[in-house]
C-alpha cells in the first residue's frame, strides 16, 4: 500500500497531530494489516460505515479508494442497495451519482 499523506497535505498546517495519526496510524498501521483483512474488504467496511453516517465527502473518497482496491461498480452499487433498507433510502439516492461519477472516470 502506498504511503498516505492526505492528512499532512490537507490538515498538517491546522492539526498536525491529527494529520500524523491519520497518515501513520490509521493508514500506515491499521490499513496495512492485510494479513488480517484485505484492503478491499476494509474499503467495503469503511464505505458501509460512512454511508450509514451520511458522511458524503469522505464516502466519495473511500469509494474511489475502494475502486483502487478492486471493488467493482456493481459491488458498490449492490452494497448501497442493501444498506438503503437499513440506513435510509435518501442516502442511497445521494450516493449513486457519486458511484457513477467515480466509475465513469475511466470509461
Amino acid at each position: 500500500m502506498k504511503k498516505q499523506t492526505a492528512g499532512r497535505d490537507r490538515l498538517g498546517h491546522l492539526a498536525p497531530k491529527f494529520a500524523e495519526l491519520n497518515d501513520d496510524v490509521l493508514f500506515g498501521e491499521v490499513w496495512s494489516r492485510e494479513d488480517k483483512l484485505s484492503a478491499r474488504d476494509r474499503s467495503l467496511a469503511v464505505i458501509s460505515a460512512l454511508f450509514s453516517a451520511g458522511l458524503y465527502p469522505q464516502l466519495k473518497s473511500h469509494i474511489a479508494l475502494g475502486k483502487e482496491h478492486g471493488l467493482t461498480k456493481e459491488e458498490v452499487v449492490e452494497v448501497i442497495t442493501q444498506l438503503a433498507f437499513y440506513c435510509g433510502w435518501p442516502k442511497a439516492w445521494s450516493t449513486f451519482p457519486m458511484i457513477d461519477e467515480i466509475y465513469s472516470e475511466e470509461e
